[in-house]
């Protein structure tokens, strides 16, 4: 089963390893530092040995990377493994920040639900079941995940059980949540944010969360 890389190191950038099976245009890896979409953050972008990565698909607890049909690997060939790390990044960025709205939106909204979240290197999403606008909470919401970033405090990701592959990140005194994302090491690497609300539907809401001047 290939060793999970970005759990352990998010920042790597790229990775000598080796194939560890070939399948067609699939293959699998011995190690990987290459995300695969799961829990609403988008899969990485980058290459295997130079070949661009097409998908890369969770199967059980292995990753399937999808490479074009004339590629020449072979099982246990060394290789270079590299991922787009401005876009990773980004999706951490996001991410995290999309976690930390989420927590905060939960003790706002007493029995709101979360129906739908994507996390894109542009913006990031998080759906809601809930009968009322939630506009009129935003300024106050973002004033408080200012002051979390603000404080620069640590992010805590590790296993809850390792041989499920079941994760959590922590801020103490915040919230200990269940997770299997990549995941910055403070909060002041979110940055600056802005939030929009967007009515998808009757009893729906979206916030739509954007990197600072990239909400624009």
């Amino acid at each position: 089963m290939t060793i999970k890389i970005f759990w352990e190191n998010p920042y790597r950038k790229s990775i000598d390893t080796r194939i560890a099976s070939v399948n067609g245009s699939n293959v699998t890896v011995e190690e990987t530092i290459f995300f695969a979409f799961s829990g609403g953050q988008e899969s990485d972008t980058g290459t295997i040995a130079g070949y661009p990565v097409i998908e890369a698909a969770k199967v059980g607890k292995e990753i399937e990377y999808t490479l074009p049909g004339d590629h020449n690997l072979k099982e246990g060939q060394s290789i270079t493994m590299k991922i787009d790390w401005e876009r990773r990044y980004k999706l951490m960025r996001l991410h995290f920040a999309a976690e930390l709205i989420l927590e905060l939106m939960y003790k706002k909204l007493s029995g709101s639900d979360k129906i739908g979240a994507h996390i894109a290197k542009d913006k990031a999403r998080i759906d809601f079941r809930w009968n009322e606008s939630i506009a009129p909470l935003l300024p106050e919401i973002t004033l408080e995940v200012e002051s979390i970033v603000q404080k620069n405090l640590e992010i805590n990701s590790s296993f809850s059980d390792e041989i499920n592959e079941k994760r959590f990140w922590e801020v103490v005194g915040f919230a200990k949540v269940p997770c299997g994302g990549t995941h910055l090491k403070r909060t002041g690497e979110v940055g600056k944010l802005k939030l929009k609300r967007k009515n998808i539907g009757k009893g729906k809401e979206r916030i739509e969360i954007y990197l600072g001047s990239e909400s624009e």
